[in-house]
């Protein structure tokens, strides 16, 4: 009953998000991390109102011992999938067997241009930040070799980067707060502006904001003269994703309170950016 109506509250909200810009058509692309498997990737996909739009879904599974993978879901009216796959996240050099998730890379054709998507889940506060930096160096090696190989690839990172826009592992990944200290190489971060200057998070802890579902685009996608180019970001906010009384009023409605089941939606709130032809 629990798993079914996860399912059924996942659906409604990945479902709703855009619809206010693009009723009926919604999210072309929508990254999601903590999946265990193919088969819960398969449910979702198939709940009606992901299922009238034909949703498909890249997943690849992954070493980490707790089975916590990313994956993309996406409209195959608006992208194309051409290559997929998972880069190691690597510990440390001399540790080679240790395993956790790793970055899906998923490139194809969205909207004719070629776009690459990278879906991470950096390790998580429990670690220290260096571990987190080491993922953003990591990601930003990937996105220079995809880079090297196409000069004009569009890049999007995105994901639960366990850290704010503001901190060491945004830094070491290049990702900059305005659109003019972008350097090439660099990514742009909207959710810095977002979190820091207007204070709208996606996860709450102990009476503070966070913002660690971030979604930052490289220059070409800044830039662009012509084809795809960013138009603007959201943190996805709806009544019903708020938690309305009780110790946790104003805290996004999560799937459980301890071991209380309030059948909710989860603890972060869902990020969204917009992309214009």
């Amino acid at each position: 009953m629990k798993y079914f109506a996860k399912l059924k509250n996942m659906a409604t909200v990945l479902s709703e998000m855009g619809t206010d810009k693009l009723p009926n058509i919604g999210a072309s692309v929508i990254g999601v991390s903590e999946v265990e498997n193919s088969r819960v990737m398969q449910d979702l996909v198939e709940q009606p109102p992901l299922k009238a739009r034909g949703m498909k879904f890249v997943h690849i599974e992954g070493p980490d011992k707790r089975g916590v993978d990313c994956a993309l879901i996406y409209n195959p009216r608006f992208f194309t999938p051409e290559k997929s796959f998972l880069q190691p996240y690597v510990y440390e050099a001399k540790d080679s067997a240790y395993h956790t998730r790793g970055f899906l890379t998923v490139q194809g054709k969205l909207a004719g241009d070629d776009v690459t998507f990278i879906v991470c889940h950096w390790p998580s506060r429990a670690a220290v930040s260096y571990y987190r930096e080491r993922a953003g160096k990591q990601v930003r090696m990937l996105k220079d070799s995809i880079s090297k190989a196409n000069p004009e690839m569009k890049i999007i990172v995105m994901g639960d980067m366990n850290d704010d826009p503001m901190d060491e592992s945004m830094e070491v990944l290049g990702a900059r707060k305005y659109p003019k200290q972008v350097k090439k190489g660099e990514f742009y971060n909207p959710w810095w502006e977002t979190l820091e200057d207007k204070g709208v998070g996606t996860l709450l802890y102990r009476g503070k904001w966070n913002l660690f579902d971030q979604i930052v685009i490289s220059k070409p996608l800044l830039k662009a003269k012509k084809g795809l180019r960013y138009d603007h970001n959201e943190v996805f906010i709806r009544d019903y994703l708020i938690q309305q009384d009780g110790k946790y009023k104003g805290s996004p409605l999560r799937t459980h309170g301890g071991r209380t089941w309030l059948n909710g939606y989860s603890d972060h709130l869902p990020t969204i950016i917009y992309l214009k032809n």
